[in-house]
């Protein structure tokens, strides 16, 4: 979408960086399309939402302005942000699970009323209220909620819950830790700012897998390789096919097969 914005020409800008993958928005700022973060500047005339969304207030000032939208907010996220109305509007302390820094949970607070709250991995649990509503980053591993939900029980009468974890994010923890059990190595592509793309070296790791988290091909060194006999390689959803099939051509051009 963002492509064919630029293909358009005339004042392209991204409101933030669209996605977490410097490549991408490096290439778009070559096509003209570059990231801003204040939506009153006057060269706007198409603005590209970003796929982790924008917080409620912010959708409604730009209701008011004559631009071009461009929404590439994910559906997942898009999702959440209706689910945390949902929940506050039916009277639930709207609790998010999530990096309380990340674009994507910053716009849901702005859907969860006044006392909602953000709970990051292992945080200790904070006094609820006795009705409480639970939605969470779309990136966030399905474990992090199944321990939030163990723990939360033992102190709010009612809990509501809609899993608002990404499938793709879900399937990609899934394969990755089938391919790290058969492998020598883990090579994880992707931005060294995306949190699913972190959240799958970190896992590799924690298999006790060697593992290198990549953005781009030049980044491979061939002593990665000396006595590994088997290679897998993950990457984050933010990564484009073009990336990935660039690390794969660099691995067999070392010597790699399959």
């Amino acid at each position: 979408m963002a492509f064919r914005a630029a293909e358009k020409g005339g004042n392209v800008f991204t409101l933030g960086p669209i996605i977490h993958n410097p490549q991408v928005i490096e290439i778009l700022g070559l096509r003209g399309v570059s990231p801003i973060e204040n939506i009153d500047d006057r060269r706007i005339k198409t603005l590209i939402i970003r796929t982790h969304g924008v917080s409620r207030e912010i959708s409604e000032r730009l209701a008011g302005k004559g631009y071009k939208i461009v929404d590439t907010t994910c559906p997942f996220v898009k999702k959440a942000q209706q689910y945390a109305k949902l929940l506050k509007d039916d009277g639930y302390q709207v609790v998010i699970i999530g990096d309380v820094e990340h674009p994507e949970v910053k716009g849901l607070m702005s859907y969860a009323g006044d006392n909602a709250i953000v709970i990051q991995k292992d945080e200790v649990l904070p006094h609820l209220e006795s009705r409480v509503g639970v939605v969470i980053q779309t990136t966030q591993p399905v474990d992090v909620l199944k321990k939030f939900i163990h723990d939360a029980v033992e102190h709010v009468k009612e809990l509501k819950v809609f899993n608002t974890i990404c499938n793709s994010t879900a399937l990609r923890l899934k394969e990755t830790k089938e391919m790290a059990k058969k492998v020598d190595l883990m090579v994880v592509v992707g931005g060294k700012n995306s949190a699913n793309t972190t959240q799958l070296a970190h896992f590799c790791t924690s298999m006790s897998v060697p593992t290198y988290h990549i953005e781009t091909a030049s980044e491979i060194k061939k002593d990665w390789f000396s006595n590994v006999h088997k290679v897998g390689i993950t990457a984050g959803a933010s990564t484009p096919d073009w990336i990935i099939e660039e690390v794969e051509d660099r691995i067999r051009d070392m010597g790699g097969r399959g």
